[in-house]
């Protein structure tokens, strides 16, 4: 015997397993027939692609066996690939992967009482916990002689021997606690089956003691029944007419682990050239691995029915990760490995009408402003993502969109945007920025409200990437606002005495500020504010300087903004009645100073700026 001590991780796991996690005990049932199909389908796949498991006859089968009496135990069994001494002490001792180890130290408050989370991660086997005093697993991989016995109580360690088993496969069973006795009953675990499982395409067979009646109705004995309970037909193969919503549902749980419902379900079978079915679903709430290098693809891969691949993350564009489903070809060879499924034409044609079938859903999808706000909120980003990387499905997924706008606080689409322009309007204008608060404030807007033009306002990071791939909306330019040219949409313009009368206080600014900015000027689109900071027509954005900084290219040039004045305001006609060059240099500063806050920029030397209000300060007081 060999005693092990559980990873610190699944300490954590198994502790809140225990004091309830999920929220309906009656999922571990779903979790561990779940694995036995795994453990069958990876079989499955071996004994057609591996020549040392071409001779096994594979006769797949999930046998469900139950003792009602005082010593009430469960027992789940099936004859998949099986696992050795040190298989058990991966899957069952260890969590793997660095997100799970992030995502259980992380959990905390309510996420404690949220039943989507565990699962997603694969560890769904410590479920069984909650109705469990102890865990026995007997396993004994394909290929191999000895079998192995894993046990443990739950409480922070467990015990590996050598084992007897006549097969391959794995055999879990639970010794019942009071909480889980009623799962040592035949209607219970039949009905429980039907609900959560019953579109696993293995047999599942329950074994039951049944008690026999003779002609009169009494009791004449008891007899053993070992009755095949579940289709075990493949759900995506059935046709769309035979299948019920709620089994959509629980199939989209058991490939998923998430127990919330879906926002749509996609179901394709085509024929012709191609034969092939996808079955897809769009999620309600975002997986906890979405924007990690590491997430988990949400799609496997089948061909003919046998299982290929859950981890093949180009079955879909990155940016469609969020999707949940199967894909089954007819085409593919089954012996297809990771290199050829990368260049394989079939699986691009897959591929490709997979993703207009997505995009098509997700457009009808945006057609109930209430769920399509719950996708946005979740999925918006990846969809912005979707612009940059798919070139192809370029025009589909403008029409997806949603942006933040001057025109009040719900979200637009471009399409919506363009309804609202005025006729002498000549672009879609944007500003982008990391703060909402600031872009809705900000001196650039006062002239477009002046206008009644609408600004979009972009304040995710990834919008400034996402704007520079859309140059134009059905023929409409998309124009930043805090660019030097964008003033000159406006039909206003500076007359020629202002230019006249203004030019010796924007000559005294310029030489203040010598070579911390590009130019100083005067601005035709200011109305309240005395000054704003923009940048020239051919330099790259403060969002997108930030981007090249994080990925690396620091030894850009130094962008410099350029200062634009608004003439009639009184703090610029006062700069231009002072003398004093100490003080024409502060005012010049602070005015600079708070444009660049005003414009979400930060301030290179904060000490000299506070410094410079102080002189100001005491000189005004």
């Amino acid at each position: 015997m060999s005693k092990h001590t559980f990873q610190t991780e699944v300490n954590q796991l198994l502790d809140l397993m225990i004091h309830s996690l999920y929220s309906h005990r009656e999922i571990f049932l779903r979790e561990l027939i779940s694995n036995a199909s795994d453990a069958l389908d990876k079989l499955k796949f071996l004994t057609v692609s591996d020549d040392a498991y071409k001779s096994i006859a594979f006769e797949p089968k999930i046998e469900v066996r139950f003792d009602d009496a005082d010593r009430k135990w469960l027992e789940i069994s099936d004859n998949g690939i099986g696992m050795n001494d040190q298989d058990l002490v991966e899957h069952l001792g260890t969590i793997a992967k660095s997100g799970t180890k992030n995502f259980v130290s992380q959990l905390s408050g309510d996420h404690k009482r949220d039943s989507n989370l565990i699962g997603q991660f694969g560890v769904g086997f410590y479920s069984a916990f909650m109705v469990s005093d102890t865990i026995t697993v007997i396993s004994r991989k394909a290929t191999d002689e000895n079998a192995w016995q894993w046990e443990s109580d739950g409480k922070g360690e467990y015990a590996i021997t050598p084992a007897q088993r006549e097969s391959f496969g794995t055999t879990i069973r639970l010794q019942l606690k009071d909480e889980g006795k009623e799962y040592a009953n035949r209607w219970t675990l039949e009905s429980t089956i039907k609900k959560y499982s019953n579109h696993i395409p293995f047999p599942i067979f329950l074994d039951y003691e049944a008690t026999e009646y003779d002609d009169k109705g009494k009791e004449s004995g008891k007899s053993r029944k070992n009755e095949q309970i579940g289709s075990a037909t493949a759900l995506w193969k059935r046709p769309k007419s035979a299948i019920k919503p709620e089994e959509y549902q629980e199939f989209y749980k058991t490939i998923s682990h998430d127990s919330g419902e879906t926002l749509a379900t996609i179901h394709t079978q085509a024929e012709g050239t191609l034969e092939y079915t996808t079955l897809f679903f769009i999620p309600s709430k975002a997986p906890l691995d979405l924007f990690r290098m590491d997430y988990q693809s949400g799609v496997k891969l089948y061909v003919k029915r046998v299982f290929i691949t859950d981890d093949e993350k180009e079955l879909l564009p990155t940016y469609l990760r969020f999707v949940r489903g199967v894909i089954d070809s007819e085409d593919l060879p089954l012996n297809v490995s990771r290199e050829i499924l990368q260049q394989n034409k079939i699986l691009a044609n897959i591929k490709s009408a997979s993703v207009k079938k997505i995009l098509s859903e997700i457009k009808k999808l945006s057609e109930d402003s209430e769920k399509y706000s719950t996708f946005w909120q979740e999925f918006g980003r990846c969809v912005k993502e979707g612009l940059y990387q798919d070139w192809a499905n370029r025009e589909d997924l403008l029409e997806l969109v949603r942006f933040k706008s001057t025109e009040g606080d719900q979200l637009t689409s471009l399409a919506e945007y363009k309804t609202r322009m005025k006729a002498d309007q000549k672009a879609i204008y944007f500003l982008a920025g990391q703060n909402e608060s600031l872009l809705r404030n900000s001196p650039l807007i006062e002239a477009y409200k002046t206008q009644g033009f609408e600004v979009l306002l972009l304040d995710d990071e990834i919008d400034e990437l996402v704007i520079s791939q859309i140059n134009d909306y059905k023929e409409t330019p998309l124009k930043a606002i805090n660019k030097s040219g964008a003033a000159d949409d406006f039909a206003k313009s500076l007359s020629d005495d202002e230019i006249k009368a203004s030019e010796p206080i924007v000559n005294k600014i310029k030489k203040a500020l010598g070579e911390v900015v590009k130019n100083v000027k005067l601005s035709a689109r200011l109305n309240t504010s005395p000054a704003c900071v923009v940048l020239d027509e051919n330099d790259p954005s403060l969002q997108m300087q930030q981007m090249f900084k994080m990925m690396g290219q620091n030894n850009l040039p130094e962008i410099k903004p350029i200062l634009e004045l608004n003439p009639a305001h009184a703090i610029i006609q006062k700069i231009g009645a002072i003398e004093d060059e100490a003080l024409i240099a502060d005012a010049s500063f602070l005015l600079f100073e708070q444009s660049q806050l005003l414009a979400g920029m930060t301030l290179k030397d904060p000490s000299a700026f506070g410094q410079r209000l102080s002189r100001i300060l005491e000189r005004a007081i």
